[in-house]
């Protein structure tokens, strides 16, 4: 009994008949007001848009070609057509265009708190990511070489030369930039977030010895940290990306004593997952505090 029993519970295979019957009935519609449109002259044509535009709100809708429409040999006695259309199409009732006043907005504010709740929520994801490496570099008194703010990115550590990462006109990093790198990488690679190695140069209007450009020397400094984060210290390289500033960037105004030494620099930057609505709401917040040299802290 319990083997027939299975047998008659069989699948209904025929149910997409009722997604395809759904379809065709509105196709059907689509079709029936795409032809209801062509029967209607210019006049009646503008009212209807234009009691459309004010309902939702919009300064456009329906922006179909109005060479259709004057192309009609219905042209005799456009005002007083005008004036007949009016009363058919005469506004949105006032009842019905606070209800969809409303409506717009409480969308909008909806969304609007949506896209807050997850730009705090992952602000608060990338302070945490920060926190731990901060405590990690601070433990080592290497604080100070680093300096982090969240922006539209995402969380951004820049490593700055204010005690040598980068030697003048060189790529390579310095023994304490090794050591710092080294220090945030555990970090770096426990995360999931993909990491964007920026390199960027100073404003010093001088040609760097060894490098054509600045462009060159910045794209050098920031692929010998990814190099050094996939090669030395394994973080995958399927979540490394590359680029390069030259000096456009820098992260202190240049006219600040001792700012060249902070501009040279070399960030890494936590990428957010949001969308870009979302991300633009996390602005952009220091994290740390960082004076060049000669500055109070």
């Amino acid at each position: 009994m319990a083997r027939k029993k299975q047998e008659e519970e069989h699948v209904n295979h025929e149910r997409w008949m009722v997604t395809y019957a759904d379809m065709l009935t509105l196709l059907f519609v689509l079709f029936v007001v795409l032809y209801a449109m062509s029967q209607v002259d210019e006049a009646k044509y503008a009212a209807l848009k234009e009691g459309l535009s004010e309902g939702f709100g919009m300064t456009a809708v329906m922006q179909g070609s109005d060479g259709a429409m004057q192309a009609s040999s219905i042209q005799e006695e456009p005002q007083a057509k005008a004036d007949d259309s009016s009363e058919q199409f005469g506004g949105v009732d006032p009842e019905v265009q606070q209800k969809i006043d409303e409506a717009v907005s409480a969308h909008d504010r909806s969304q609007l708190q949506h896209q807050y709740a997850e730009a705090q929520a992952e602000a608060q994801d990338l302070t945490q990511v920060w926190r731990e490496i901060s405590s990690a570099l601070q433990a080592k008194g290497l604080q100070e070489d680093v300096q982090a703010v969240l922006d539209e990115r995402g969380l951004v550590i820049s490593l700055v030369s204010k005690h040598i990462v980068f030697e003048p006109n060189l790529a390579t990093l310095s023994s304490r930039g090794r050591e710092v790198v080294d220090t945030m990488a555990p970090v770096l690679r426990r995360i999931q977030a993909p990491l964007e190695i920026s390199g960027h140069t100073n404003q010093v209007d001088v040609k760097p010895k060894f490098y054509d450009t600045d462009w060159d020397l910045s794209s050098a400094r920031a692929i010998t940290v990814l190099r050094y984060l996939h090669e030395s210290r394994k973080v995958p390289q399927e979540r490394l990306r590359l680029s390069a500033f030259g000096h456009e960037k820098p992260l202190v105004d240049p006219a600040k004593k001792g700012s060249q030494d902070v501009n040279k620099r070399v960030d890494i930057v936590v990428l957010s997952s949001l969308a870009a609505e979302s991300r633009q709401l996390l602005g952009t917040n220091p994290l740390t505090s960082l004076s060049p040299e000669g500055e109070n802290s």
